[in-house]
Order: structure tokens, then C-alpha cells, then sequence
């Protein structure tokens, strides 16, 4: 259809639509030009278009006033003026309005093109000597027309195409709506495969998914309101068929279901009736069972049957507060509205000494192909790691710049001014906000330990009147050469009670401060780092110092001039898988001395070190390396966990060992290796108040270890309904610990409650939680902080019944744990058992073999003839019982044998 409006607006020209709704617009004083037939040779000839409202005000209806005997009509001039002023330009016969108005007769004839010869349905004959020719056509003999119609048209003279201008007709709506469109976003997937699997040869094969855990999933229909289609139009084609019904004898069942119907009640006959009252059998059975029938009637008044005994057994000790209000209550968010563009929360901690201050560091939500392809416009974007205060919502307190964006980083716990981070491309990044300090603590609230320290309502905090965003440079990153390949996943600083040296042996710290760290990276590597020189430093003259001099900005502390672009690890620990030559690739470690970290509560105390190491400012004149004099510390336990990205945990040993065949340093081999978790290892945590309970989260279920048992974890959960992607213990009780989902919830544990499931669910975000830290702010208050997806840091409150632990909980989860692992040592017993029996059964069965292999080649002629005698034996007694033979032919029957 659409092909058919193009060739007529191409051969007449027209400019007008069908309907005449689409004329283009002329300014006053102009007026269309009239199209005629000049091309085709008929100058005379003006096409035009009557709609039916027309058709009907001049008397011309197709079909009724024009037929095909008579297919012309004679409009009066004076009517077409008149139709003029009354419609003006809406009328049809404005494009040739001149050439009536220049027309000298009274009447025009108006002709109907049925096989639309010039384009349009009529044309108008603008001269009066064309009227005459087409109403006075001179008749052609019969003869002449048989002759015409062999005599071939007149050859054309062919004229080159001249362009014109474009003119729609309304066609455009028509191609659109026939066009087949993608209304749905496409969806890309991306199939991966294990590290240790890469250049392996692929092969399918079936797999029954029921013999598979989780490995079969139903997917049933739904409508989907963002799918649905709604059809505009609709081609059909229709036939005439003779009438068809179907008629169906049965209903239809769509759904069923299990029913019982009893249209009349079946009931004893009078006769029968009074038999039964008068038999003694049913007099009997009414006086035995007429005591239990009273009996169980009063029991059921007395005490609930439904009442659940097994909840009823313990019940839980009184609190202060609600027991009911369990929720975490949302108590203050925060988004960087300065940087709009598309960011994620990778870490958070809170500030260790100072109250309602909290630090995130955000990157870019990208893949690794995104990231490299627009790699050239991050470089451009600040990877920043924010301060939050409760005192201002709206603007960081401080802004850390680092060369790429990070993904984990820690307070120094010797001076919180100090902070080390790990970068996307594998840089240690060092901080120092020493000279930035006083602009965060003004937001302290807590003085000495017995004033009682409480958080005002936001709305109540007068914000910091400076607003100025304070961009703070680092002053230290490690060199990219001899560093971590990859993206550091997790980094700790080591306690100020010990140092190692490069083969991992544990000696008493000389500094009193935390001068080392230790870091993980997907390029399967474990590096120890030394914040001090390696070399002590020894005094050099002043002129030389002055020509060696490096002119450092004014904005960068100098504390760690000496590690800028040249740090490098103290020592690295690859993981070997053992007999291949592929490595494990670690995502999250924890060491020994983890749990101390939680265990400094007091606030107070916390402070008072601070300020002392601010006095003193050990970190402006760091000693050398390692010195030979340090006492060694035989005792320490040096092995610790990891979680890699196979969903792996593993207790090592961060200790070195010399190769007997070449000397060279090598990491020992891991004490043990579990394959827990279907997913990478995000968290793998020490419990604050069990230092050898270790919580481990990846994939989709949590286990809990202890350390020194090797037999395998303690709890190990089912398939969670979704993704979990961060996790942590809570800091005050010791049964209970957070875990965020993909898709916006928290899964709150209550070990004392419940082991098999989560206590409570609860949605905080619409988007994936990132990162999930607690926080004790006083003996009345405990804060969560809740990162997402999309760069919102959730501040909620944890309440009264999860953040305040019953009397005896830390001795009832210690109870808890020792039981589990009885229940572990008692089914590793079994297994051996097991073993041992299986084993001995299989010795039986081969003494078996033995024997009848020792048999003489009679013996077992003789056997084979009894059995095959019994087996005839039994064939005859089976063909008499049958009738097939007689007992007088079982004696031929039996000599015939």
C-alpha cells in the first residue's frame, strides 16, 4: 500500500493528502499552484481528490450519482465559489482553486478515474474545447475499434525524471507500525570458567539434575506487565466455512483437587434401627469407650494438644526492652551528590577514636572489559576515599585522592591519622591526616568515661560552616613493578606486638607502634609490607643533603617520603594447589590477632593512646630494618586463614621453609583445605569473643569454623534464595551476626534461636549490599553501616534485644560450639568404624573366594550333579501337582532321567 502512494504522488505531483489534512502551509498572499497533466499530454486534465463529505455536497457519490455508464458530472462554477467562502482552504477543490476561478463557462465537468489513470480518484477538465472532446466524442465504428486493438499504442517520448521535492502523504505511519521492532532490552550473558581450568580442553556431556544439589530449577510461567505487547493492528485473512460447534459431554477440570460429594445420606432402616439398639455387642462397646471418650474431652478443656512443646521446653531470659522489635531502624544516609557519576562502596570503617565519623571508599561500577575500555576517561575521575560525619549529611568532612580506585584500606591502630589502602591495579596507597585532624574532631560529643554520651537527632546537630571540600594527596604508594599484579582485595595491619622478618619468623616488636601490613591479591599472592626503611638510616652532611634534596608539594606530608614509588614487600607467600603448577587465588585473609582489634571497647582508653602517639609522632623518624639482636618468639602461632575465589578456606602457615633440593624459600604446604562455599570467599572473620571461631561467607551459605579442628566446619547452612555478598559479626553479642544479600536484604542470625535459618530477613536497599560494618557507639547505642550497589551508605540502629546479650550467652555459645565439635570428632569416629567394618567385610568375601577355589575338581562335579539332581527333583513334583503327568509315570519318568 505504501509503494501505491508513492507512485501517485510521484506521477502527478500532487501536494495535497488523500483526506487533505497534510497540505503544506502558505503564507498570505500566496496560493498554490494548480498540477495539471502537461507531462502526460493532456494540459487540460487537473487531478483531485473528493472526499465523501464532498462527494456528497456536489452530488457526486461513487456508485450512485457517478456509475460506470456514466462516469462525469457537471458542477456549477458558482457552487465551487461558494464552497470556497464557506470552507475556504479545507475544501477539495482549493489546489485548482485558480483554474476555476480563470474557467469562462458556468459549468465544469468533473470526471471519475476509477483505474486512477492521473493518480487521483476524479480530474477536472479546466478548458471548455476539452469538455466538448470528452462529451462529444465521435463514435468509432465496431470495424475500427477490432481494428484499434491491434494497432499498438503510440510510442512515448521518453522526458528524464526531474526531482522534486518531498511531499508525505502519510505513508510514514503506516511503514512504521508494519515494522518489526525490539521493544525488549537485549540480555547478555557472560560464561566463565575457574582459573585453574584455562586452555583445558571443553567437553559437554548430560547430567541428570535431580542427582545434582540445587542443580534442577523450576521456572514457571507468570505474566510480565514489562513484556507484554499490545497489538495496534492486526492483518487477517476470513473465509466462508460452514457453521461448526463443539459440544462436549464431560466439564472441563482445570484445577484439580480432592473432593467428596454424598448426595443423601445413607441411614438404617426403622427395623434395623431398633435391631442395633437391642444388640448387646454395641451396648458393650458404648460402656468400654464411654470412660476414654470423657477422659479425652476433659483433656482437651484443661490443656492446648496444638501448644508446641518444643518452644515451651526453654524460655528466654528477660531483657530490658521489647522483645518483639527486633528490626534495624534506618538512622541516617549518606550519598556524594557531588560526584553524579555511576559509583559503588567497596570498604567502609568507622573512625576508631573519633564518634559519628565513618570513611567509604567508592569505585567505578564497571566490568573488567568496561574498565578497560573506557580506561582512558577514569584516568580523568578522582578515586576518593570519603569522610561521613552525623554532623553534616551532605558534605564529606575529608576527600583521600589515590591514583586508582580502592577496594579495601584500614586505620592504623597505632595513630588513626595514618591509613593504608589497597588499589584496582595493585598499589599500596599511605595517608596522613595529622594536619586535617582538627578538622574532624570537632564532631566529638564524649568526654570523660562517666558522662553519659549520646547521639543527637540529626536534625538538632549544627553543621560545619565551613563547606569546602577538603581534598587531602597521598603521601606514599608502593611500586608497581614488585607489588601485587591484580586488585588487593584485603589488607590488615599487623598488631604492635610482633614483627616478622622475611622468612616469617616471629620476633618482639622494638617500635611499640604497627609498622607492617599484610595484603591479598586475585594474582594469588599473600604479601608481608614494612612501613620503615630497610636500611638504617645514618646521618649524612648537610651539603649533600641539600643536593640530594626532592621539593615536595607543600599539601603531601613528608612521613612517608622514603616509600613513595619504591616500596616493596618484605615478603610474598603464593599458595600452591600442590602437584600442578596453578596457585589458589586468595580474596580474604584473617590472623591470629585479629579478635583484639574488637575487643578494645573502651573508647576512653582508645583516646588517651591516640593522644600520646600524637605527642610523640613516632612515625615522622621511623627506624631502620630488622636488627639481629631482636628476641625471637618461639610460642606465636603463625598460621592463619584464607578464603580464595574457588570458595575455598584454608588454614597455612605464613612461615618459610628452605628446599632441600635447591635451597630457595618456599611457602609451606596448607595444614588443611576445605571446599565449603559455591561461590568466592568474601569475609573470613575471628569472632570478638572467641579467638579460634571463625566465620567464612561466600556464594550462597556461611559456615563457622574453629580452629585446631580439622575434621571440617562446625555449622554449615543450606542454599540461601539469594547471593551473599558481605557479612560480620556483632560486636556484642556472641551469638548473633549480619549477612547482606544481592538483592537488598540483611539476614540477621541468632544462634541461640535458630541454626538451620536466619532469625530475621530484612530489606534495607533495592540494589546488591556491599559492605557491612557495626559499631558501638555507647552502652545505649550501636550503629550498622549498610553500603549498596549504588554508592548509598545506610546508617542504621541496631536494637535493644541484638545489640544486648542475655546473662550467660557467651558461656551457652561455648557450650554450643564444643558440643558441635563432639558431634564432628564422633562422626569422623563413625566414618573409621565404617571403614574398618567395610574393610573386614571385604577380607570375608575374599576368604570366601579362596575357599571355593581350593575345592578338588570332584568336589565340585559332585556339587554341580546335586544341585542339578534337586533342580530335577523339583521338576517333577511341580509337572504332578500340575496334572501334566501321573505318579505311575513319575517312576518311567524318573528312570527315563
Amino acid at each position: 500500500m505504501a509503494s501505491k502512494l508513492q507512485k501517485r504522488k510521484s506521477s502527478s505531483g500532487q501536494k495535497t493528502s488523500k483526506r487533505g489534512k497534510n497540505r503544506p502551509t502558505l503564507t498570505v498572499g500566496e496560493e498554490e499552484e494548480p498540477t495539471n497533466m502537461e507531462s502526460l499530454g493532456h494540459p487540460e486534465i487537473y487531478p483531485v481528490v473528493l472526499t465523501t463529505k464532498t462527494q456528497e455536497i456536489f452530488n457526486c457519490r461513487i456508485g450512485e450519482d457517478i456509475t460506470d455508464e456514466q462516469p462525469y458530472k457537471l458542477i456549477k462554477k458558482a457552487d465551487i465559489l461558494a464552497d470556497f467562502q464557506n470552507r475556504a482552504a479545507v475544501s477539495d477543490f482549493y489546489p485548482v482553486k485558480k483554474v476555476i476561478q480563470e474557467y469562462p463557462g458556468d459549468e465544469i465537468l468533473l470526471v471519475y478515474d476509477k483505474d486512477f489513470k492521473y493518480g487521483l480518484n476524479f480530474y477536472l477538465v479546466g478548458t471548455e474545447e476539452g469538455k466538448e472532446n470528452y462529451l462529444n466524442a465521435p463514435e468509432i465504428p465496431e470495424e475500427q475499434e477490432e481494428y484499434k486493438e491491434h494497432i499498438p499504442e503510440e510510442i512515448c517520448i521518453y522526458k528524464a525524471p526531474i526531482s522534486k521535492p518531498w511531499v508525505s502523504l502519510g505513508s510514514e505511519k503506516e511503514i512504521e507500525e508494519e515494522s518489526v521492532k525490539e521493544s525488549t532490552k537485549k540480555i547478555t550473558y557472560m560464561i566463565s570458567r575457574k582459573r585453574h581450568q584455562f586452555g583445558a580442553p571443553i567437553k559437554f556431556s548430560d547430567q541428570n539434575a535431580s542427582s545434582v544439589k540445587d542443580a534442577y530449577i523450576e521456572c514457571t510461567a507468570y505474566p510480565d506487565k514489562n513484556f507484554t505487547l499490545r497489538q495496534l493492528e492486526k492483518d487477517i485473512g476470513m473465509q466462508v466455512v460452514p457453521e461448526v460447534k463443539d459440544i462436549s459431554t464431560q466439564t472441563r477440570w482445570t484445577y484439580p483437587k480432592n473432593a467428596i460429594m454424598q448426595y443423601h445420606p445413607r441411614e438404617f432402616s426403622e427395623e434395623e434401627k431398633e435391631t442395633l439398639g437391642q444388640a448387646k455387642s454395641l451396648t458393650d462397646f458404648l460402656n468400654n469407650v464411654s470412660i476414654s471418650v470423657e477422659i479425652a474431652l476433659q483433656q482437651n478443656e484443661i490443656m492446648n494438644t496444638f501448644i508446641d512443646d518444643w518452644k515451651c521446653l526453654a524460655e528466654e531470659e528477660g531483657t530490658f526492652g521489647d522483645k518483639t522489635d527486633t528490626h534495624l531502624k534506618e538512622y541516617q544516609s549518606f550519598t556524594d551528590l557531588h560526584n553524579l557519576t555511576e559509583k559503588m562502596i567497596t570498604c567502609v570503617s568507622w573512625h576508631p577514636v573519633i564518634y559519628g565519623l565513618i570513611a567509604v571508599s567508592v569505585a567505578v561500577r564497571l566490568s573488567f572489559e568496561d574498565r578497560v575500555h573506557f580506561s582512558g576517561k577514569l584516568l580523568l575521575q578522582p578515586s576518593l576515599i570519603l569522610f561521613w560525619s552525623f554532623s553534616d549529611p551532605i558534605h564529606p568532612q575529608l576527600m583521600l585522592e589515590s591514583p586508582d580506585d580502592i577496594f579495601c584500606f584500614k586505620f592504623c591502630p597505632s595513630d588513626p591519622n595514618i591509613i593504608a589502602g589497597g588499589c584496582i591495579n595493585g598499589q599500596i596507597v599511605m595517608w596522613d591526616i595529622t594536619t586535617h585532624a582538627d578538622r574532624i574532631e570537632n564532631i566529638k560529643t564524649g568526654g570523660s568515661r562517666s558522662k553519659k554520651v549520646t547521639l543527637k537527632p540529626m536534625f538538632l546537630l549544627e553543621p560545619d560552616s565551613n563547606k569546602e571540600a577538603m581534598y587531602i594527596r597521598h603521601c606514599a604508594v608502593s611500586s608497581i613493578e614488585n607489588g601485587h599484579k591484580h586488585v588487593i582485595t584485603d589488607i590488615h595491619w599487623l598488631p604492635d606486638t610482633f614483627e616478622i622478618n622475611r622468612m616469617g619468623t616471629v620476633f618482639e616488636n622494638r617500635s611499640g607502634i604497627c609498622c607492617q601490613l599484610v595484603t591479598c591479591s586475585a594474582d594469588c599472592t599473600i604479601c608481608f609490607w614494612d612501613i620503615r626503611p630497610q636500611k638504617a638510616l645514618t646521618p649524612q652532611p648537610t651539603e649533600k643533603k641539600k643536593e640530594e634534596s626532592i621539593e615536595i608539594p607543600f599539601d603531601v606530608p613528608s612521613t612517608f617520603l622514603h616509600l613513595d614509588l619504591a616500596w616493596k614487600p618484605l615478603s610474598k607467600i603464593r599458595l600452591s594447589k600442590g602437584e600442578t603448577s596453578l596457585d589458589h587465588c586468595p580474596t580474604k585473609i584473617s590472623l591470629s590477632e585479629d579478635h583484639l582489634q574488637y575487643k578494645a571497647q573502651d573508647k576512653t582508653l582508645a583516646q588517651s593512646k591516640a593522644a600520646k602517639v600524637g605527642d610523640m609522632n613516632p612515625y615522622q623518624n621511623l627506624e631502620g630494618g630488622l636488627a639481629n639482636h631482636l628476641k625471637p618468639r618461639e610460642d606465636f602461632c603463625t598460621k592463619f586463614f584464607v578464603g580464595t575465589e574457588e570458595g575455598e578456606v584454608i588454614y597455612t602457615d605464613w612461615k618459610m621453609e628452605r628446599d632441600s633440593e635447591t635451597g630457595r624459600l618456599m611457602t609451606k604446604k596448607p595444614v588443611s583445605l576445605y571446599t565449603v562455599h559455591d561461590g568466592a570467599v568474601h569475609t573470613v572473620q575471628r569472632s570478638p569473643f572467641y579467638k579460634d571461631i571463625i566465620l567464612t561467607i561466600g556464594g550462597w551459605n556461611v559456615a563457622i569454623w574453629k580452629e585446631g579442628v580439622m575434621t571440617g566446619p562446625l555449622l554449615q547452612t543450606s542454599c540461601a534464595p539469594k547471593r551473599y555478598t558481605s557479612g560480620h559479626w556483632s560486636l556484642t553479642r556472641p551469638g548473633v551476626f549480619y549477612i547482606g544479600r544481592e538483592d537488598g536484604y540483611i539476614d540477621i542470625w541468632d544462634l541461640l534461636e535458630k541454626t538451620h535459618e536466619p532469625a530475621l530477613s530484612q530489606n534495607i536497599c533495592i540494589t546488591m549490599i556491599t559492605c557491612i560494618k557495626p559499631w558501638t557507639f555507647s552502652a545505649k547505642q550501636q550503629f550498622i553501616a549498610v553500603a549498596d550497589y549504588y554508592g548509598t551508605l545506610h546508617i542504621l540502629e541496631i536494637p535493644w534485644t541484638l545489640s544486648h546479650p542475655s546473662a550467660n550467652e557467651v558461656l551457652s555459645m561455648n557450650y554450643y560450639f564444643e558440643r558441635e565439635v563432639k558431634h564432628l570428632e564422633y562422626v569422623d569416629q563413625r566414618k573409621k568404624i565404617r571403614e574398618q567394618e567395610k574393610k573386614e567385610m571385604q577380607l570375608e568375601m575374599e576368604k570366601k573366594k579362596a575357599k571355593t577355589y581350593q575345592k578338588s575338581k570332584e568336589q565340585l562335579e559332585a556339587e554341580l550333579k546335586m544341585d542339578y539332581e534337586s533342580y530335577l527333583e523339583l521338576e517333577r513334583s511341580i509337572l504332578v501337582n500340575l496334572g501334566l503327568i501321573k505318579v505311575s509315570e513319575k517312576v518311567s519318568y524318573m528312570e527315563m532321567m
